[in-house]
């Protein structure tokens, strides 16, 4: 038997102890939302399985860890780490696989294969059109200036701007539900890139 609260708990307390503190986006709070945004778009896509629902939320609970030791690549380093964890919470071969191959939808740019992806992919990126886009999004922006992955704020905008451009939701649930309010964001930020043009 699979004890979902268990395998949780155990997720939960290991990104806690050994995820670095500068990860101020991708952190626990990260992959409890997306494995809370996992299963409701799951149970709103009209899925019942018990099984197809526990693989995508210990999917989703283990989409990150990679960050415990690397930052690129870090989707990989999470199946690693999941191929090593999954058999001691009498979780098996085939469910790790799907489990993995879910871990690595979620890279960016998203390409998911099957309709399981689909749901992890948009649930890891739901902020994207939901009212906390702003919060979210600076804590990833302070993330990535960390990381000296961005130079700057303006950096940061010019991006934030693109890569919402680019994104589409691959679920009926997620684009009827978020995208209207992603649009308005987008416009939102290219209001400001005018402003800044003037």
């Amino acid at each position: 038997m699979i004890n979902l609260a268990v395998i949780r708990d155990h997720v939960v307390s290991m990104l806690d102890k050994e995820l670095p503190s500068i990860l101020s986006y991708h952190n626990v709070d990260h992959t409890l939302d997306v494995t809370s945004q996992c299963l409701a778009i799951a149970k709103e896509e009209g899925i019942e399985d018990e099984h197809l629902l526990m693989t995508l939320q210990v999917a989703a609970l283990y989409h990150d860890t990679g960050f415990i030791h690397i930052y690129h690549g870090h989707e990989k380093k999470g199946c690693e780490i999941a191929r090593e964890q999954l058999p001691l919470f009498n979780i098996n071969e085939q469910v790790i696989v799907d489990v993995c191959g879910l871990i690595m939808a979620t890279k960016v740019p998203q390409l998911p294969n099957t309709y399981l992806q689909s749901i992890i992919c948009d649930a890891d990126l739901d902020y994207l059109g939901r009212e906390d886009f702003f919060e979210r999004g600076d804590n990833l922006r302070r993330e990535l200036l960390e990381y000296k992955l961005i130079n700057s704020n303006h950096d940061w905008e010019e991006r934030q701007l693109d890569f919402l451009q680019s994104h589409s939701y691959f679920t009926k649930t997620s684009f009827k539900k978020r995208n209207p309010v992603k649009m308005k964001f987008i416009n939102q930020l290219m209001q400001n890139r005018r402003e800044q043009m003037r």
